[in-house]
């Protein structure tokens, strides 16, 4: 049987990286099987739709480089691929278990149900419906939740990532199969949308493993081979203590792209949250891990986002760029002064920026100083552990011999310009880390910049001079 694999999000809000790992992993099982990866979106709980993040959803897995087969926008042979689009096939599964005498209509209301749950924690113990289970109930015209019949029983699964586990028969209970509203449930609808699907692998959160009983209960009801399934340990904070949240920074993937992260690096970030391959390689491209990913390498315990982690990640694909490339996806970034200028003299900046860019948006930061003056900022130096320590005329000093001896160049190349600069540290008896430093922030007023002899040379001697002498 081919493999098939599905991520099935709730238009509910934006995609975080618990979301996107979960994605990527059905992708890439799929993509590694020569299969299919779907996307279906779970919309039944109309109260926590949230408008627009349908479109939003598809965005991220765009952006990310996770490309589905079959999907709400592109259509497919097992669709539509939205759950509020497909009530009557759940309708039809419903029947043949009201068929089968193995689902009911729920006669009671939301008000009786809710005694009985505060009966059960009155008497200190868990609610289940099913020990109120009515004796004659109605039947069922849809205006009524329908409730699933259950026989409380045991069942053993593997799970791909959790190894094999038992379930016990005191959590199984007559859970909902359709509201009242004439939307199925969860529960119900994804097991119905995966058969009809011939999804072959259930990949989702760990937080699914609780209901799995429930689930197992109805495959056996349905006469439904289970699929292989796999359930993911969370992503925890930076501290390891807790599930990743929103206060924690668990962002909206889509704001890792705008804020410079690459595409490339998101995914091998990713993808080795929790996974490894059993060597000490750190770094995947796309190819390597649709060859190399497996859901049994995936680890049981939680995974620590590690913010300088991603940082360093991103640091090494921009270095893997060519100029070229780089060139191509950076020029949103670019400050407004950048824009007017030259493509052959915003090449040779970014030449000089691209080893010290961490993420794309730091681009203005280390070459604004090359379009505009830049505005003096002499926190620069008294914040400076070593700059602070000098006075004023030690500073006017050490840049008046700068400026006397780079006038004299005649050369105004990065070699001549380093010998100059190497020669002034024998002349002024300075350390590179003060002499360097403080030409560098007279003529940049950044907090870092690239190579000093290579910044000179592209700002120009007219430029570097001016700049020296207005400190």
């Amino acid at each position: 049987m081919m493999t098939r694999t599905r991520f099935a999000p709730s238009p509910t809000g934006f995609l975080h990286v618990g979301g996107i790992r979960t994605a990527l992993f059905a992708f890439l099982v799929a993509r590694q099987a020569g299969g299919q990866f779907v996307l279906r979106f779970e919309d039944t709980d109309k109260k926590r739709e949230v408008p627009g993040s349908a479109e939003h959803l598809i965005a991220s897995l765009k952006a990310i480089g996770i490309e589905y087969d079959e999907g709400p926008d592109i259509g497919g042979p097992y669709g539509p691929y939205i759950q509020s689009q497909r009530l009557d096939h759940y309708k039809m599964w419903a029947q043949r278990l009201i068929d089968k005498g193995l689902a009911y209509a729920d006669p009671y209301s939301p008000e009786q149900v809710q005694a009985f749950r505060e009966q059960a924690q009155a008497e200190k113990r868990a609610f289940l419906y099913r020990h109120h289970r009515p004796e004659n109930p109605p039947a069922w015209d849809g205006t009524q939740p329908l409730r699933f019949k259950s026989e409380p029983k045991s069942y053993t699964y593997h799970d791909e990532v959790m190894g094999d586990i038992t379930t016990s028969p005191e959590v199984i209970d007559d859970i909902i199969l359709i509201k009242s509203d004439g939307y199925p449930t969860y529960n119900f609808a994804h097991i119905v949308d995966d058969a009809e699907m011939e999804i072959t692998h259930v990949i989702r959160g760990q937080e699914f493993i609780s209901s799995m009983p429930n689930f197992l209960a109805l495959y056996e009801a349905l006469e439904l081979d289970w699929p292989v399934f796999a359930h993911m340990p969370h992503i925890m904070n930076e501290q390891g203590n807790k599930k990743l949240g929103k206060r924690d920074g668990a962002k909206d993937v889509l704001d890792y792209i705008r804020d410079g992260y690459l595409p490339e690096t998101m995914m091998s970030f990713i993808a080795t949250l929790g996974w490894n391959d059993g060597t000490e390689q750190e770094i995947f491209t796309k190819a390597e891990l649709i060859e190399k990913f497996s859901l049994d390498r995936v680890q049981k315990s939680g995974a620590r986002f590690d913010e300088k982690r991603l940082l360093w990640m991103n640091g090494h694909f921009i270095r893997q760029l060519t100029l070229d490339e780089l060139y191509d996806r950076i020029e949103f970034f670019w400050d407004e002064s950048a824009k007017k200028a030259s493509e052959d003299y915003k090449k040779h900046v970014l030449a000089l920026a691209q080893d010290r860019l961490k993420t794309l948006k730091d681009l203005p930061t280390l070459t604004s100083y090359f379009f505009v003056e830049p505005a003096k900022d002499l926190s620069l130096i008294t914040t400076n552990k070593q700059l602070k320590k000098l006075d004023d005329s030690e500073i006017r000093k050490l840049l008046a011999a700068t400026t006397t001896e780079l006038e004299k160049l005649d050369d105004w190349t990065p070699l001549a310009i380093q010998e100059t600069l190497n020669q002034l540290l024998e002349t002024t008896g300075q350390k590179p880390g003060i002499l360097f430093s403080l030409i560098r922030i007279a003529v940049t007023w950044a907090p870092f910049s690239p190579q000093l002899n290579d910044t000179l040379a592209l700002l120009g001697k007219d430029r570097t001079l001016q700049r020296l002498r207005n400190f």
